[in-house]
């Protein structure tokens, strides 16, 4: 029974983590952990991007997109697309530099809803980012967004109406709110000297 396939999230990490470990390989014998800590700065300017950066995306806070992607390939000489591809998929035994993708791309179509090119892949991975961090927020955001879209208004716009001047309120009206505010706030402290 074949297994479901990989989240591209965790396809790219895990090669991220390949790239870095051919790295280390490739540049001490037997690393120690201070080694390790100057190699990793190393890795990251290797890659051009911040040692930080690098410490979240092997943290998982942070995931790699299209274009970051497409740079470590382009910075560590894998072939185009290299990044995407599940290790696991490929074969293991077979060497980093001489895998080749284990799918076909994608037909274009006018009923597919692939993306298309760089911008397209981009824009779903921010939103997909967005997404998984926050989906709540994040399906809630995007409906507002796009509801135009997604569910058109078949009956016509009414015309709009003239706005009402809203009522000013008394000056009595805004002392009490001034008062109310007031009384949930504490007060400053003094700096010190």
């Amino acid at each position: 029974m074949p297994s479901a396939p990989r989240d591209l999230a965790q396809i790219r990490m895990d090669n991220a983590m390949r790239l870095f470990e051919e790295f280390v390989s490739a540049t001490v014998k037997h690393p120690d952990a201070a080694t390790l800590r100057g190699l990793e700065r190393r890795f990251a300017e290797k890659l051009q991007i911040q040692p930080s950066y690098w410490s979240q995306i092997k943290g998982r806070s942070r995931q790699i997109g299209e274009r970051l992607a497409r740079q470590f390939e382009q910075l560590c000489h894998k072939p185009p697309g290299w990044m995407d591809i599940d290790p696991l998929e490929a074969g293991a035994a077979a060497s980093p530099a001489r895998a080749a993708p284990a799918v076909a791309p994608p037909a274009s179509g006018p009923s597919d809803n692939l993306p298309q090119d760089d911008d397209e892949r981009f824009i779903v991975g921010l939103v997909l980012t967005y997404y998984r961090r926050h989906p709540q927020r994040a399906r809630t955001r995007l409906l507002d967004l796009l509801g135009e879209v997604l569910t058109p208004d078949p009956s016509p716009a009414p015309a709009p109406r003239p706005a009402a001047r809203p009522a000013q309120p008394s000056p009595q009206a805004e002392l009490d709110e001034w008062r109310r505010l007031q009384a949930g706030v504490a007060p400053l402290k003094p700096k010190r000297r």
